[in-house]
């Protein structure tokens, strides 16, 4: 049994905090709304505590998922922030989609105070969270990511050092930048499909077995074709994603020509209402 925290209990945090609880770990909760973690102890156990400082105080391992940059500042750096709370030799693990930047920042103030900091950001949604089966992506050094990762396995089914403070984040953005330009291709496929009067359905039974089969056709198709748009990850979220590697992008000189294009597309979508829609919703522009 190991002594943690999490930070954020959100439509992630919530269930991923939900099996480290059931894997006998010993698990204290915080999140900005009170009610919430409450909720959550009531349902499972544990202990709420009133700041991020109070929950981080004796554990070994503090978990953060929160919104992005300045979210995760102010969870861990001030008086009442867990970076004040937490001991020698600790370790924070940061599973938020945030910049590399920050896990630099937030790298480098941790190691001025004792304990170690691993950015692990984390992939497969709400229901791979739920069911624990995220794929964790993580970047620090290898003695704290020792410790972490039996415990990280609570919630995931994959997880992996990719290399220094940050190589966690980056790895990230590589997994938005594919889903971004795979969920824009299923898009115009089915849209393309409905205008030529074709059973969309069965073409996809046929396709999904071969190349151009991805977990996107597989998972989304179905509702994509029926205009549904309330299974997953909501694309103010993935916009927010977006900048992010847009951001890096500028930083490091790489070139996302098919990532900007298509972050502009789900603007177009927010115009049309859909902010809180999913990141299949792109076909939702080439039918309005």
């Amino acid at each position: 049994m190991t002594k943690v925290a999490f930070l954020g209990l959100g439509v992630m945090g919530y269930p991923m905090a939900r099996h480290l609880q059931a894997k006998g770990h010993e698990v204290t909760v915080y999140n900005r709304n009170a009610a919430k973690s409450a909720k959550w102890v009531s349902e499972f156990g544990g202990r709420a505590a009133a700041t991020p400082k109070e929950a981080a105080g004796g554990q070994d391992i503090v978990f953060a998922c929160v919104g992005n940059d300045d979210d995760l500042r102010s969870v861990t750096i001030g008086p009442d922030g867990a970076f004040a709370g937490l001991g020698q030799g600790a370790v924070f693990v940061d599973h938020t989609t945030a910049s590399a930047e920050v896990a630099r920042e937030l790298h480098t103030e941790a190691e001025s105070r004792g304990f170690a900091f691993i950015d692990a950001p984390v992939s497969g949604g709400q229901a791979g969270a739920e069911n624990g089966l995220l794929t964790v992506m993580c970047g620090g050094d290898a003695e704290p990511f020792a410790r972490v990762e039996p415990v990280i396995a609570s919630y995931a089914r994959a997880c992996r050092l990719l290399g220094p403070v940050g190589s966690g984040q980056l790895a990230k953005m590589m997994n938005q930048i594919c889903i971004a330009g795979i969920v824009q291709g299923l898009a115009e496929a089915l849209h393309f499909g409905k205008r030529a009067g074709l059973d969309v359905e069965a073409v996809v039974e046929v396709i999904s077995k071969g190349a151009a089969q991805s977990w996107q056709m597989e998972n989304r198709y179905k509702s994509m074709n029926a205009g549904q748009f309330e299974f997953g990850f909501a694309v103010d979220w993935m916009r927010k994603d977006l900048g992010i590697c847009l951001d890096e992008a500028r930083n490091n000189g790489a070139k996302l020509p098919l990532t900007a294009l298509v972050d502009q597309f789900y603007a177009d979508v927010q115009a049309m209402g859909g902010n809180r829609w999913d990141t299949s919703s792109l076909i939702a522009r080439l039918e309005k």
